[in-house]
């Protein structure tokens, strides 16, 4: 009993650095938000107690738009979860069978997700710009001058256009974790369900992927909240342009905080893109247990 006791406290004092820094990081922040959010405040002087008026406002101001941005992530969630992950599944389930440069190809998919997302913005606005853009030369080069345009100038077709450079920069790294679970999948498992005449989609079907749900379930969480909370890609792209047609919720907070110093009203917005966050991840974790009973 004395050595548990002892344990017990070893954990605890070599858990105290790590609590005590998500507390001071995290959980305060949070909480300075939510204060600030009921507050009239333009971060310099004294802010006006005002309740729940910013919340009520986020919702039924037009001037805010934010009903707007958040449709804007909604979509960019559906697409991430609907494009993206499928995308990766079948990226994951190639690699993972074993071809001819397996680690290469690993590597040099996930290669997006370690580059700067600065310099993919960068990289993503040379190849959209109307002038000298990789994709407008290629029109022009076919003889189909009809379809170019500037893309993320264009309220039509910025958001797909944001959403593109999204996708290749974290396919690679959705791809990475379901190429783990299916290595991890016993390879028994596969051999007597190809012994029982199963072909490879059969396999893949009833085998890999029933066997990689917990994998899938974090790569939608992932996905989900990642589209919610995005920022630095559209900032870099478009800055929520053109007229805000690509405007994501946070990307409207700093705009609200530090270009329109209504600091009371862009904490509002910060704390709502948590909750949707968690609200989401409650949600996609109850869908996979229910499938899973």
């Amino acid at each position: 009993m004395e050595k548990v006791r002892k344990n017990k406290r070893a954990v605890c004092i070599f858990l105290m650095p790590s609590v005590l820094l998500f507390t001071m990081i995290i959980m305060i922040p949070i909480f300075m938000s939510g204060y600030y959010s009921l507050l009239d405040w333009d971060g310099m002087t004294q802010g006006t107690f005002i309740g729940l008026k910013n919340y009520i406002n986020l919702f039924t101001s037009p001037s805010a738009g934010f009903m707007k941005t958040l449709g804007n992530a909604l979509l960019l969630a559906l697409l991430s979860v609907i494009i993206q992950l499928p995308i990766s599944l079948v990226l994951a389930l190639l690699l993972a069978k074993g071809i001819r440069g397996e680690g290469f190809f690993v590597a040099v998919f996930f290669i997006p997700v370690l580059i700067s997302t600065v310099v993919i913005g960068q990289l993503w606005l040379k190849i959209y710009n109307p002038e000298y853009g990789i994709i407008n030369m290629t029109l022009h080069f076919f003889g189909l001058d009809s379809y170019a345009r500037t893309w993320l100038g264009d309220k039509k077709t910025v958001l797909l256009a944001v959403f593109i450079p999204i996708l290749w920069q974290y396919v690679g790294y959705h791809m990475l974790l379901m190429y783990a679970g299916i290595k991890s999948v016993p390879p028994e498992l596969k051999e007597a369900a190809k012994i029982d005449g199963a072909n490879l989609w059969k396999v893949n079907r009833y085998v890999i992927i029933p066997m990689i749900k917990p994998v899938i379930r974090i790569c939608v969480i992932f996905a989900v909240t990642g589209s919610l909370k995005a920022f630095d890609l559209i900032y870099v792209l478009t800055n929520g342009g053109p007229s805000h047609a690509s405007e994501v919720p946070s990307t409207l907070m700093v705009d609200m905080i530090f270009g329109r110093n209504r600091y009371g009203f862009g904490s509002t917005i910060a704390i709502f893109i948590i909750f949707l966050c968690f609200f989401f991840a409650l949600v996609i974790k109850k869908f996979f247990k229910t499938e899973e009973l």
